[in-house]
C-alpha cells in the first residue's frame, strides 16, 4: 500500500466510527464515547523525556489522557463513566461537548480498581474541586473499603461528593437502560480487587478489560467471551517482547497485544474485527497510528482505540 493510500485507509478508519456513531446520537440509541486511551499516567508519562516522549511536551495535540469510557444515552438524557482517570476534568468537558450537563446527568461512574490512572479522578468531584453531590460511584466491596477509610477519598463520601454503590462480581447492576456486571480478573491487588465490566445496551455488548495479568492466570476462554459480545476493549499496555530494556516481560503483570493476537488469530474476520486494543503504556508503538505496529494490528483485523472514537450502541 503506498503512503497516499495508507493515509486514505487511516482516515476513513477513524472517521468512520464517529460518523456512525453521530448518527446514533441523533437517533434514540447509546453510543460508547472513548475518552482516553493511555496507561494510568497518561501520555507523555513524568519523567520520560526521550525522543518518544519529547514532542508530546510541545504539542498538546499529541498527549493521551488515563484510559476511560463514556456511555451516551440520548433516550434517557444519561451519561455513565467507565473510570475516574487523573484527567478526569478534560474528559468531562469533552464529554460535555457531546451530552450537554444542562441535558445529561451522569448516573453511574464505575471503576474497575484502585490504581492511580482508574480511580484518582474521583478527587475532583470533591469539596475543594467541582463540589459534587450524590455523584453515583459503583465499586466492588474492597476499593469500597479503602475509599471510606483512607483520605482524602473519605472526605468525598463524608461530604456527600459520592454516593458509594458496592457491586458484586458476576451481578449485573441496571443504570436507566444500561446493565453492568463486574466480573474478578487476576491482577496486582494490593488495594482492591480488579474487575472487568460486561456492558449491556438494548441491543449489543461490549467487554471493558483495561487490566489483567497473563491470559493464562483466568480460567475464562477469551475467544468465547469475544464471540459473545460486539465490542471487545482489551489491555494493551505493552505491545511485544524488548518493550521495557532489560525487563524480562514474560513476568510483566499485563499480557502482550502480539500474545493476545496470537490468541485470537483463529477467531474469523467479523469476531477479530470487534477487538479494541486500549490502555497504552507510554513506550507503547501503538499510540502512534501511523507506525509500523499499528499497521501489523490493523492488517489481522483488529482495532486500536483512539481518543474521541464513538461506536453504536
Amino acid at each position: 500500500m503506498n503512503k497516499f493510500a495508507l493515509a486514505i485507509y487511516l482516515t476513513l478508519a477513524l472517521i468512520a466510527p464517529a460518523l456512525s456513531a453521530e448518527s446514533a446520537l441523533n437517533s434514540d440509541d447509546p453510543v460508547i464515547r472513548i475518552l482516553g486511551v493511555a496507561q494510568d499516567a497518561g501520555f507523555p508519562q513524568a519523567g520520560c523525556y526521550e525522543a518518544r516522549c519529547s514532542p508530546a511536551w510541545e504539542d498538546r495535540n499529541q498527549q493521551q489522557a488515563a484510559t476511560a469510557l463514556a456511555i451516551i444515552d440520548p433516550s434517557t438524557k444519561q451519561t455513565i463513566l467507565f473510570e475516574a482517570t487523573p484527567q478526569l476534568p478534560q474528559q468531562l468537558y469533552e464529554l460535555h461537548k457531546r451530552a450537554p450537563v444542562d441535558e445529561y446527568q451522569i448516573k453511574g461512574v464505575f471503576i474497575t480498581h484502585a490504581h492511580i490512572g482508574h480511580y484518582t479522578g474521583l478527587m475532583y468531584f470533591g469539596h475543594e474541586a467541582q463540589g459534587a453531590q450524590n455523584v453515583p460511584v459503583f465499586v466492588m466491596p474492597r476499593l469500597r473499603n479503602f475509599l471510606e477509610n483512607n483520605g482524602p477519598w473519605s472526605q468525598l463520601v463524608e461530604f456527600n461528593n459520592i454516593q458509594l454503590q458496592t457491586l458484586q462480581a458476576d451481578k449485573a447492576h441496571t443504570v436507566g437502560r444500561i446493565t453492568v456486571q463486574p466480573f474478578t480478573v487476576p491482577h496486582r491487588d494490593e488495594f482492591s480487587e480488579t474487575v472487568g465490566f460486561k456492558i449491556s445496551s438494548p441491543s449489543k455488548s461490549a467487554i471493558f478489560i483495561p487490566d489483567i495479568d497473563k491470559w493464562e492466570k483466568w480460567q475464562q476462554s477469551l475467544p468465547e467471551l469475544i464471540m459473545d459480545v460486539d465490542y471487545a476493549f482489551l489491555d494493551a499496555t505493552f505491545y511485544a517482547d524488548g518493550e521495557l530494556p532489560n525487563r524480562d516481560m514474560s513476568k510483566v503483570p499485563h499480557p502482550l497485544v502480539t500474545d493476545t493476537m496470537l490468541k485470537l488469530i483463529s477467531l474469523n474476520e467479523h469476531h477479530r474485527n470487534k477487538v479494541w486494543f486500549i490502555h497504552f503504556n507510554h513506550t507503547n508503538p501503538l499510540l502512534d497510528p501511523q507506525s509500523s505496529a499499528a499497521q501489523q494490528v490493523r492488517s489481522k483485523g483488529f482495532n486500536i482505540s483512539s481518543t474521541g472514537q464513538e461506536l453504536p450502541f
